[in-house]
């Protein structure tokens, strides 16, 4: 694997890292969100990602490894979470149905919170694959600098 290669893979891991971290951080902002203009509590999003697939002129390159794995991650898209509103008794609250309950958004602070860590330790671990592959490259112009 080129040097260009991992940095561009951990690249790719940081930026899907981000998106999922925006994502997150919007999801927190909208906890209490009862009336948007779809109509309804907020929805929580989820960021879904995948394998990058690998370049066409990278399969035509000669080599004779299958080039599994070597792509890097992307965004897919963002979709909202197919659990169901929770409904809380607040009779007081401007959205609360007749029976005094109001549908409030799908978010659990909690799960987010958790997703939120992993997301940040992700990018931390991209980062530091993209520090060590710099440091490889200039020991290796070093070398050559002492040779």
């Amino acid at each position: 694997m080129s040097l260009f290669r991992s940095l561009q893979i951990s690249a790719s891991g940081l930026t899907a890292e981000r998106v999922r971290l925006d994502v997150i951080a919007n999801n927190l902002a909208n906890v209490n969100t009862t009336r948007t203009a779809a109509g309804g509590p907020y929805r929580r999003k989820i960021a879904v990602l995948e394998e990058r697939p690998v370049a066409f002129a990278d399969l035509l390159g000669g080599q004779s490894k299958p080039a599994i794995g070597r792509g890097g991650v992307r965004v897919v898209g963002i979709v909202e979470d197919t659990a169901p509103a929770q409904r809380v008794y607040n009779p007081g609250h401007p959205d609360a149905d007749a029976d005094g309950y109001v549908q409030m958004p799908n978010v659990n602070v909690v799960t987010e919170m958790v997703d939120m860590i992993t997301a940040t330790r992700a990018y931390e671990a991209n980062v530091t694959a993209m520090n060590a592959a710099k440091q490889m490259a200039l020991r290796t112009l070093d070398i050559g600098r002492n040779a």
